[in-house]
Protein backbone atom coordinates (compact mmCIF):
# COMPACT_ATOMS: atom_id res chain seq x y z
CA UNK A 1 0.00 0.00 0.00
CA UNK A 2 1.56 3.50 -0.93
CA UNK A 3 1.68 5.92 1.38
CA UNK A 4 -1.07 8.36 -0.37
CA UNK A 5 -3.43 4.99 -0.26
CA UNK A 6 -2.32 4.48 3.07
CA UNK A 7 -3.75 7.96 4.16
CA UNK A 8 -6.63 8.29 2.18
CA UNK A 9 -8.02 5.14 3.86
CA UNK A 10 -6.85 6.71 7.37
CA UNK A 11 -9.53 10.36 6.03
CA UNK A 12 -11.57 7.67 4.97
CA UNK A 13 -12.36 6.22 8.32
CA UNK A 14 -11.70 9.81 10.50
CA UNK A 15 -14.47 11.20 8.20
CA UNK A 16 -16.85 7.96 8.68
CA UNK A 17 -16.77 9.10 12.74
CA UNK A 18 -16.52 13.18 12.23
CA UNK A 19 -18.49 13.42 8.56
CA UNK A 20 -18.29 17.89 8.81
CA UNK A 21 -14.42 17.95 9.48
CA UNK A 22 -12.73 20.26 7.34
CA UNK A 23 -9.80 19.58 5.62
CA UNK A 24 -7.34 21.54 7.84
CA UNK A 25 -8.57 19.94 10.86
CA UNK A 26 -8.72 16.61 9.45
CA UNK A 27 -4.98 17.38 8.45
CA UNK A 28 -4.31 18.07 11.77
CA UNK A 29 -5.79 15.10 13.59
CA UNK A 30 -3.89 12.67 10.73
CA UNK A 31 -0.21 14.63 11.85
CA UNK A 32 0.03 15.03 8.39
CA UNK A 33 0.01 19.18 6.00
CA UNK A 34 -2.89 19.92 4.68
CA UNK A 35 -1.38 19.53 1.21
CA UNK A 36 -0.52 15.93 1.98
CA UNK A 37 -3.82 15.59 3.03
CA UNK A 38 -4.91 16.74 -0.59
CA UNK A 39 -2.39 15.39 -2.63
CA UNK A 40 -3.48 11.75 -0.85
CA UNK A 41 -6.69 12.28 -2.99
CA UNK A 42 -5.21 12.24 -6.46
CA UNK A 43 -6.31 9.97 -9.40
CA UNK A 44 -9.90 10.17 -7.37
CA UNK A 45 -10.10 13.58 -5.70
CA UNK A 46 -7.63 15.85 -6.72
CA UNK A 47 -5.94 16.52 -10.10
CA UNK A 48 -2.40 17.99 -9.79
CA UNK A 49 -1.54 21.18 -11.07
CA UNK A 50 1.64 22.42 -13.11
CA UNK A 51 3.52 25.46 -11.76
CA UNK A 52 2.44 28.00 -14.29
CA UNK A 53 1.43 30.45 -11.59
CA UNK A 54 0.98 33.22 -13.34
CA UNK A 55 -0.34 31.50 -16.76
CA UNK A 56 -2.76 30.48 -14.58
CA UNK A 57 -3.93 33.58 -12.82
CA UNK A 58 -4.12 36.07 -16.45
CA UNK A 59 -6.29 32.95 -17.03
CA UNK A 60 -8.80 32.94 -14.11
CA UNK A 61 -11.19 35.75 -15.41
CA UNK A 62 -12.49 33.25 -17.67
CA UNK A 63 -13.91 31.29 -14.64
CA UNK A 64 -16.49 34.14 -14.02
CA UNK A 65 -18.09 34.32 -10.41
CA UNK A 66 -15.95 32.38 -7.80
CA UNK A 67 -15.09 32.66 -4.33
CA UNK A 68 -11.47 33.22 -3.04
CA UNK A 69 -10.51 32.18 0.39
CA UNK A 70 -6.86 33.39 2.25
CA UNK A 71 -6.64 32.22 5.84
CA UNK A 72 -4.11 32.02 8.54
CA UNK A 73 -4.19 30.19 11.73
CA UNK A 74 -6.44 32.87 13.37
CA UNK A 75 -8.57 34.07 10.36
CA UNK A 76 -10.27 33.32 8.14
CA UNK A 77 -11.23 35.57 4.72
CA UNK A 78 -14.03 34.74 2.42
CA UNK A 79 -14.71 36.83 -0.55
CA UNK A 80 -16.78 36.50 -3.64
CA UNK A 81 -16.35 38.15 -7.12
CA UNK A 82 -14.65 37.86 -10.47
CA UNK A 83 -10.95 37.90 -10.99
CA UNK A 84 -10.24 41.66 -12.83
CA UNK A 85 -7.05 44.12 -13.73
CA UNK A 86 -5.17 40.83 -13.31
CA UNK A 87 -1.70 41.38 -13.47
CA UNK A 88 2.11 39.73 -13.02
CA UNK A 89 5.44 41.09 -12.17
CA UNK A 90 8.06 39.12 -11.38
CA UNK A 91 7.42 37.15 -8.15
CA UNK A 92 4.52 39.56 -7.72
CA UNK A 93 0.66 38.86 -9.10
CA UNK A 94 -2.00 41.56 -8.14
CA UNK A 95 -5.73 41.47 -8.88
CA UNK A 96 -7.09 44.73 -8.64
CA UNK A 97 -11.07 43.95 -9.05
CA UNK A 98 -13.93 45.80 -6.60
CA UNK A 99 -14.80 42.68 -5.50
CA UNK A 100 -11.26 40.13 -5.66
CA UNK A 101 -8.67 41.95 -4.03
CA UNK A 102 -5.32 40.17 -3.76
CA UNK A 103 -1.57 40.62 -3.40
CA UNK A 104 0.51 37.36 -4.32
CA UNK A 105 3.86 36.31 -3.84
CA UNK A 106 4.58 33.67 -5.98
CA UNK A 107 7.49 32.49 -4.51
CA UNK A 108 5.95 31.18 -1.28
CA UNK A 109 3.77 28.43 -4.18
CA UNK A 110 4.83 25.42 -4.34
CA UNK A 111 1.83 22.78 -5.24
CA UNK A 112 -1.37 23.17 -6.81
CA UNK A 113 -4.38 20.88 -7.04
CA UNK A 114 -8.20 20.94 -8.46
CA UNK A 115 -10.27 19.27 -5.91
CA UNK A 116 -13.59 17.71 -6.36
CA UNK A 117 -15.63 16.81 -3.06
CA UNK A 118 -18.55 15.47 -2.12
CA UNK A 119 -20.11 17.02 0.69
CA UNK A 120 -23.14 17.84 2.89
CA UNK A 121 -24.48 20.40 0.94
CA UNK A 122 -23.37 18.98 -2.68
CA UNK A 123 -20.78 18.34 -5.42
CA UNK A 124 -18.14 20.94 -4.41
CA UNK A 125 -15.15 22.09 -6.77
CA UNK A 126 -12.33 23.83 -5.75
CA UNK A 127 -8.34 25.09 -7.30
CA UNK A 128 -6.14 24.62 -3.61
CA UNK A 129 -2.47 26.47 -3.73
CA UNK A 130 0.01 25.51 -0.97
CA UNK A 131 3.64 26.32 -0.02
CA UNK A 132 6.55 24.40 0.52
CA UNK A 133 5.53 23.42 4.07
CA UNK A 134 2.42 22.11 3.19
CA UNK A 135 0.28 25.28 4.01
CA UNK A 136 -2.65 26.77 1.97
CA UNK A 137 -1.52 30.01 0.76
CA UNK A 138 -4.60 30.78 -1.58
CA UNK A 139 -8.22 28.37 -2.33
CA UNK A 140 -10.37 29.39 -4.98
CA UNK A 141 -14.46 27.34 -4.61
CA UNK A 142 -16.52 27.24 -7.86
CA UNK A 143 -20.13 28.80 -7.10
CA UNK A 144 -23.56 28.85 -8.76
CA UNK A 145 -22.17 31.67 -10.98
CA UNK A 146 -18.87 30.04 -12.11
CA UNK A 147 -18.78 29.10 -15.66
CA UNK A 148 -17.88 25.15 -15.09
CA UNK A 149 -16.94 24.59 -18.56
CA UNK A 150 -14.52 27.49 -18.37
CA UNK A 151 -13.28 25.78 -15.16
CA UNK A 152 -13.22 22.20 -16.41
CA UNK A 153 -11.16 23.72 -19.06
CA UNK A 154 -8.87 25.83 -17.17
CA UNK A 155 -8.23 22.37 -15.13
CA UNK A 156 -7.55 20.60 -18.63
CA UNK A 157 -5.05 23.45 -19.69
CA UNK A 158 -2.96 23.65 -16.47
CA UNK A 159 -3.28 19.64 -15.44
CA UNK A 160 0.44 18.26 -14.69
CA UNK A 161 1.26 15.82 -16.99
CA UNK A 162 2.40 13.43 -13.92
CA UNK A 163 -0.10 12.58 -11.57
CA UNK A 164 0.93 11.24 -8.28
CA UNK A 165 -0.08 11.36 -4.77
CA UNK A 166 2.78 11.70 -2.84
CA UNK A 167 3.87 15.16 -2.35
CA UNK A 168 7.11 16.05 -0.41
CA UNK A 169 6.79 19.04 2.75
CA UNK A 170 9.62 20.42 4.27
CA UNK A 171 9.62 21.48 8.05
CA UNK A 172 8.75 25.18 8.64
CA UNK A 173 11.86 26.36 10.52
CA UNK A 174 11.39 28.81 13.61
CA UNK A 175 10.62 32.30 13.51
CA UNK A 176 13.76 34.70 13.83
CA UNK A 177 13.62 36.52 16.87
CA UNK A 178 13.62 40.09 17.43
CA UNK A 179 16.29 41.75 18.13
CA UNK A 180 16.59 43.41 21.89
CA UNK A 181 15.07 46.64 22.13
CA UNK A 182 17.80 48.69 23.23
CA UNK A 183 20.02 47.81 19.62
CA UNK A 184 16.91 49.64 18.17
CA UNK A 185 17.55 53.05 17.21
CA UNK A 186 14.09 54.85 18.20
CA UNK A 187 14.78 58.00 17.02
CA UNK A 188 15.85 56.97 13.75
CA UNK A 189 12.92 54.71 13.22
CA UNK A 190 10.15 57.64 14.10
CA UNK A 191 12.45 59.94 12.17
CA UNK A 192 11.48 57.24 9.11
CA UNK A 193 7.46 56.68 10.24
CA UNK A 194 7.04 60.20 10.56
CA UNK A 195 8.66 60.66 6.95
CA UNK A 196 6.34 58.05 4.97
CA UNK A 197 4.58 59.59 1.96
CA UNK A 198 2.96 56.06 1.38
CA UNK A 199 1.79 53.37 3.74
CA UNK A 200 3.63 51.04 1.41
CA UNK A 201 6.53 52.13 2.73
CA UNK A 202 5.99 50.95 6.52
CA UNK A 203 7.68 47.35 5.45
CA UNK A 204 10.76 48.95 3.84
CA UNK A 205 11.59 50.77 7.03
CA UNK A 206 11.20 47.90 9.33
CA UNK A 207 13.51 45.77 6.96
CA UNK A 208 15.93 48.75 7.30
CA UNK A 209 15.61 49.32 10.75
CA UNK A 210 15.98 45.58 11.46
CA UNK A 211 12.56 45.49 13.64
CA UNK A 212 9.56 43.22 14.17
CA UNK A 213 6.55 45.23 13.22
CA UNK A 214 4.76 44.19 17.42
CA UNK A 215 8.31 45.48 17.98
CA UNK A 216 8.04 48.61 15.70
CA UNK A 217 4.72 49.50 17.45
CA UNK A 218 5.78 49.24 20.77
CA UNK A 219 8.64 51.43 20.35
CA UNK A 220 7.13 54.20 18.47
CA UNK A 221 5.55 56.02 20.54
CA UNK A 222 1.45 56.95 21.46
CA UNK A 223 1.67 59.64 18.52
CA UNK A 224 2.71 56.95 16.05
CA UNK A 225 0.89 53.51 17.41
CA UNK A 226 -0.46 52.22 20.72
CA UNK A 227 -1.91 49.17 22.10
CA UNK A 228 -5.18 48.94 22.55
CA UNK A 229 -7.84 47.26 24.93
CA UNK A 230 -9.01 43.61 24.06
CA UNK A 231 -12.36 43.40 22.52
CA UNK A 232 -11.13 45.90 20.29
CA UNK A 233 -11.93 44.72 17.01
CA UNK A 234 -14.89 43.31 17.65
CA UNK A 235 -15.92 46.78 18.70
CA UNK A 236 -14.59 48.76 15.69
CA UNK A 237 -16.22 46.12 12.95
CA UNK A 238 -19.34 46.56 15.25
CA UNK A 239 -19.16 50.30 14.92
CA UNK A 240 -18.70 50.18 11.43
CA UNK A 241 -22.10 48.11 10.73
CA UNK A 242 -23.82 50.34 12.71
CA UNK A 243 -22.37 53.66 10.98
CA UNK A 244 -22.53 52.28 7.63
CA UNK A 245 -18.56 52.81 7.18
CA UNK A 246 -16.71 51.05 4.53
CA UNK A 247 -13.62 49.57 5.55
CA UNK A 248 -10.95 47.59 4.67
CA UNK A 249 -9.73 44.04 6.12
CA UNK A 250 -6.49 42.64 4.60
CA UNK A 251 -5.93 39.13 5.81
CA UNK A 252 -2.39 37.08 4.91
CA UNK A 253 -1.40 33.87 4.44
CA UNK A 254 2.13 33.04 3.55
CA UNK A 255 1.77 33.53 -0.24
CA UNK A 256 -1.36 35.72 -0.37
CA UNK A 257 -2.89 38.80 0.93
CA UNK A 258 -6.79 39.12 0.77
CA UNK A 259 -8.63 42.11 0.74
CA UNK A 260 -12.55 43.38 1.39
CA UNK A 261 -13.07 47.08 0.69
CA UNK A 262 -16.99 47.90 1.69
CA UNK A 263 -19.73 47.84 4.29
CA UNK A 264 -19.45 44.73 6.87
CA UNK A 265 -23.13 43.77 8.16
CA UNK A 266 -24.47 40.70 9.09
CA UNK A 267 -21.91 40.06 12.81
CA UNK A 268 -22.48 36.72 14.89
CA UNK A 269 -20.38 35.47 17.28
CA UNK A 270 -20.06 31.40 17.50
CA UNK A 271 -17.89 30.48 20.23
CA UNK A 272 -14.47 31.68 20.08
CA UNK A 273 -15.32 32.71 16.64
CA UNK A 274 -16.40 36.16 15.69
CA UNK A 275 -18.39 36.24 12.13
CA UNK A 276 -18.85 38.67 9.50
CA UNK A 277 -21.69 36.69 7.51
CA UNK A 278 -22.79 39.33 4.41
CA UNK A 279 -23.38 37.80 0.91
CA UNK A 280 -20.37 38.47 -0.93
CA UNK A 281 -18.08 38.74 2.28
CA UNK A 282 -17.08 36.17 5.16
CA UNK A 283 -14.58 36.57 7.68
CA UNK A 284 -13.94 34.06 10.65
CA UNK A 285 -12.00 35.44 13.21
CA UNK A 286 -11.01 33.48 16.34
CA UNK A 287 -11.35 36.02 19.47
CA UNK A 288 -9.57 34.52 21.72
CA UNK A 289 -6.30 34.49 19.67
CA UNK A 290 -5.90 37.95 19.50
CA UNK A 291 -3.24 38.49 21.79
CA UNK A 292 -2.14 42.52 20.92
CA UNK A 293 -4.29 44.86 18.91
CA UNK A 294 -2.77 48.62 18.22
CA UNK A 295 -4.23 51.48 16.75
CA UNK A 296 -1.29 52.76 14.03
CA UNK A 297 -1.37 56.22 12.42
CA UNK A 298 0.88 56.45 8.88
CA UNK A 299 1.19 60.04 7.05
CA UNK A 300 0.90 59.97 3.19
CA UNK A 301 0.82 62.25 0.73
CA UNK A 302 -3.13 61.73 1.89
CA UNK A 303 -2.85 62.51 4.98
CA UNK A 304 -2.60 60.30 8.02
CA UNK A 305 -3.76 56.71 7.43
CA UNK A 306 -5.37 54.71 10.64
CA UNK A 307 -5.20 51.29 10.86
CA UNK A 308 -6.41 48.19 13.34
CA UNK A 309 -4.04 45.53 13.31
CA UNK A 310 -4.42 42.33 15.26
CA UNK A 311 -1.47 39.88 16.70
CA UNK A 312 -1.50 36.94 18.26
CA UNK A 313 0.84 35.95 21.23
CA UNK A 314 3.74 34.98 18.79
CA UNK A 315 3.54 38.95 17.06
CA UNK A 316 2.34 37.36 13.80
CA UNK A 317 -0.34 39.49 11.99
CA UNK A 318 -4.07 38.10 12.21
CA UNK A 319 -5.54 40.53 10.39
CA UNK A 320 -5.29 44.58 9.73
CA UNK A 321 -8.41 47.07 9.43
CA UNK A 322 -8.55 50.26 7.68
CA UNK A 323 -10.65 52.92 6.34
CA UNK A 324 -12.17 52.30 2.63
CA UNK A 325 -10.08 54.62 0.86
CA UNK A 326 -8.01 54.77 -2.92
CA UNK A 327 -4.63 56.24 -3.75
CA UNK A 328 -5.50 59.96 -3.70
CA UNK A 329 -8.10 60.22 -1.13
CA UNK A 330 -8.04 61.30 2.12
CA UNK A 331 -9.07 58.88 4.86
CA UNK A 332 -13.32 59.23 5.71
CA UNK A 333 -13.47 60.57 9.13
CA UNK A 334 -15.83 58.07 10.05
CA UNK A 335 -13.17 55.36 10.10
CA UNK A 336 -11.00 58.00 11.60
CA UNK A 337 -13.82 58.23 14.21
CA UNK A 338 -14.25 54.79 14.92
CA UNK A 339 -10.42 53.63 15.42
CA UNK A 340 -9.59 56.52 17.75
CA UNK A 341 -12.67 56.08 19.88
CA UNK A 342 -10.79 52.78 20.63
CA UNK A 343 -7.55 54.47 21.59
CA UNK A 344 -9.70 57.00 24.09
CA UNK A 345 -11.90 54.23 25.40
Amino acid sequence: MTKGSDLRQRLHALRAEQPGLRARDAAQALGVSEAELVSSGVEETATRLTAAWRDMLAAMPALGRVMCLTRNEHCVHERHGRFEQVSANGPHGLVLGPDIDLRIFFGQWHAGFAVAEDTRSGPRRSLQFFDAHGTAVHKIYATAETDMTAFDAWVTRFRAETQSAGLAVKARPDPSPDRPDSEIDCESLRAAWRGMRDTHEFFGILQKHKVGRVQALRLAGDDLARELAPGTVRAVLTSAAETETPIMVFVGSPGCIQIHTGPVQKLVPTGPWFNVLDPTFNLHLREDRVARTFIVRKPTDDGTVTSIEAFDDAGTTIALFFGARKPGQPERGAWRDIAEARAAA
